[in-house]
């Protein structure tokens, strides 16, 4: 059975009153409302989750009804809209959610939404209210989310302290490490650069931007099979890509 199936036969018995005693109709009762609320809710996430963003709104405006405070449903829902680019409601649910609850989840998800809509300061305040969870499981995504939002306030110092604090709690951020590659390039300080980057290329595929990256520091270290081998790369598979001209022109 799989878990749409079971959450759908868990909802059905509630309706029907099969998961209570006696007569009692089980969304009369607090631990009944509070069970279809959850089952409403995961059934809406598994519909977002297929891609299916429209058929996860009846569910969670369901569990809405059992529970107009609840965050969880809030912030599915903001997914949701989020999903059909109806980006003021997706805000507004952003804040019922948080509103009902600080959840550093939501906060990150929140943070993420604004970060599309280039409203980066309200961005990083978001990211920061999450990272002050030292408890949650995602805590070193917030801090390299924190980087990517200093990055475009134009602060690349504060940039470099965020992805750093990003790989002491998890080095295997592949999104920090190709950014402060490129920040210690910049700083020309290339064996750090270079260290950034061979770390990036053992956990993460290769993009335009890294290659690009890779070409730089391959010539800089006297590599020049690798940096051809890297050029290669970058024509076959980003022959349409600004990084590209970039390295056609340097060729001039």
């Amino acid at each position: 059975m799989t878990l749409r199936v079971a959450l759908l036969f868990l909802l059905a018995c509630l309706m029907a009153g099969c998961v209570s005693s006696g007569n009692v109709d089980p969304l009369k009762t607090e631990e009944g409302r509070q069970q279809a609320r959850d089952a409403y809710i995961q059934l809406g996430i598994g519909y977002l989750q297929q891609g299916a963003a429209s058929r996860a709104k009846t569910p969670l405006r369901k569990a809405l009804e059992l529970d107009p405070r609840s965050a969880d449903a809030h912030a599915a829902l903001a997914l949701v809209f989020q999903t059909e680019m109806e980006n003021d409601l997706a805000d507004k649910h952003y804040r019922e959610a948080l509103a009902n609850r600080k959840d550093a989840r939501i906060l990150n998800n929140y943070g993420s939404f604004l970060f599309e809509q280039q409203r980066y300061a309200e961005a990083l305040e978001r990211f920061t209210e999450a990272s002050e969870d030292n408890l949650y499981t995602e805590r070193a995504r917030v801090f390299q989310n924190m980087g990517m939002t200093a990055l475009k306030l134009n602060q690349p110092e504060l940039a470099e302290k965020y992805f750093t604090r990003a790989l002491r709690l998890d080095s295997r951020q592949p999104g920090a490490l190709l950014e402060l590659a490129l920040l210690a390039y910049e700083a020309k300080q290339y064996v750090p650069a270079k260290d950034y980057y061979d770390s990036f290329s053992r956990l993460s595929e290769q993009n335009a931007r890294s290659l690009l990256l890779g070409i730089h520091l391959a010539h800089i270290h006297g590599n020049r099979d690798k940096a051809a081998s890297l050029a290669l790369q970058l024509k076959r598979l980003y022959p349409g890509t600004a990084e590209y001209q970039q390295y056609l022109s340097e060729q001039r």
